[in-house]
C-alpha cells in the first residue's frame, strides 16, 4: 500500500474514464485522494476497450483504494454547464484541491481525427471542435474552479497539453495551436492566480501508449518494445509526475511546463 500522501484532498480529473485520465485518477486515488471522475458521454470508456462506464471506472477506483470517487457527465465546451459541474462535484466530495485537465484531443466534429487535418484542407466545424476541445473547454474549467480555490486561498491547477504544442506539423496543425494556446494560457492563469497562493502547471506528454493511441495509427513495434527512452511512454510515466505538482514537493512550483516524452524534445518549451 502506497503512502496515502494526498488523504483528505478533493481532485478533479477531467476526461477521466480512459486513457491518460483515467491513469491519473487511479494514481491520485492510490494515494488516499477522492475523486471526481468527468466524462462527457456515461459509455465513453468502453470506446477503446478501456472499460465499461464512468460509474464501473468510479466503483472500481473506489473498491480497490478504498476512497470517495464520484462520476460526473458534462459537456466542458458548455461554460454553463461546466460551472454546474464544478457546483454539483463540490456538493457532493467537497471543495476541490486541484483539478487536473486531460480532456481533448485531436478530435473532429463528427469524432475521430479530421479529414483532411493540415492545415488549409481542415474544414471549418472541425477547427471549431478541435479549438473546443482542447482549449476553450481548459479555459471554462479553469475558471469555474479557479473562483473557489481563490475564495479559499489555496489549491492547484494542472493543464494536460502536449509536446505538439511546441513544434509545427503539417498535419494536426488545429490541434498543435490548442494545445500551445493550452500551455500560454496556463503561464497566464499561473501569474494571476499567483497572489492566492493557487499553483497552475502544465504538463505535456510526448507520444502515450494509451489505447486510442494504438488504435489510432501504425506504431512500429520496435517504439513499444525497446528497453530505451526512445519510444512511445507508458500512461503511468505521465500520471506519476502529476504527483509531483499535487504534492508538497511542488508547493512553490508554477507557471511551468514539464514535457513528459524521454528527450524527444530538448529545446526550452
Amino acid at each position: 500500500m502506497k503512502e496515502q500522501l494526498l488523504s483528505g484532498k478533493i481532485a478533479l480529473v477531467t476526461g477521466s474514464g480512459r486513457g491518460i485520465g483515467r491513469a491519473i485518477a487511479e494514481h491520485l486515488a492510490s494515494l488516499g485522494c477522492s475523486i471526481a471522475i468527468h466524462g462527457r458521454r456515461e459509455n465513453g470508456p468502453s470506446e477503446y476497450g478501456e472499460g465499461g462506464t464512468l460509474q464501473d471506472v468510479a466503483s472500481e477506483l473506489k473498491e480497490t483504494y478504498g476512497v470517495n470517487v464520484e462520476s460526473f457527465r458534462a459537456d466542458l465546451i458548455d461554460p454553463l454547464e461546466t460551472t454546474r459541474l464544478i457546483a454539483n462535484i463540490e456538493e457532493k466530495l467537497g471543495p476541490l484541491d486541484f483539478a487536473i485537465l486531460n480532456a481533448g484531443g485531436d478530435i473532429g466534429a463528427q469524432g475521430g481525427k479530421p479529414s483532411p487535418n493540415d492545415c488549409v484542407g481542415i474544414p471549418p466545424e472541425d477547427v471549431q471542435a478541435v479549438m473546443n476541445n482542447n482549449f476553450l473547454s481548459t479555459v471554462y474549467t479553469c475558471q469555474a474552479v479557479a473562483r473557489g480555490m481563490i475564495e479559499r486561498r489555496a489549491g492547484g491547477i494542472i493543464t494536460i497539453s502536449s509536446t505538439a504544442a511546441f513544434v509545427s506539423q503539417e498535419h494536426a496543425a488545429i490541434y498543435s495551436a490548442s494545445k500551445a494556446a493550452v500551455v500560454h494560457y496556463t503561464r497566464s492563469l499561473a501569474s494571476q492566480l499567483r497572489p492566492y497562493n493557487i499553483t497552475v502547471n502544465s504538463i505535456a506528454p510526448g507520444d502515450t501508449r494509451t489505447a486510442r493511441y494504438l488504435a489510432t495509427r501504425d506504431v512500429p513495434s520496435e517504439r513499444l518494445e525497446n528497453g530505451t527512452l526512445d519510444r512511445v511512454a507508458q500512461v503511468g510515466e505521465v500520471s506519476r509526475v502529476v504527483e509531483f505538482f499535487v504534492s508538497s514537493l511542488g508547493d512553490f512550483v508554477s507557471g511551468q511546463v514539464l514535457r513528459v516524452d524521454g528527450a524527444g524534445q530538448c529545446w526550452p518549451a
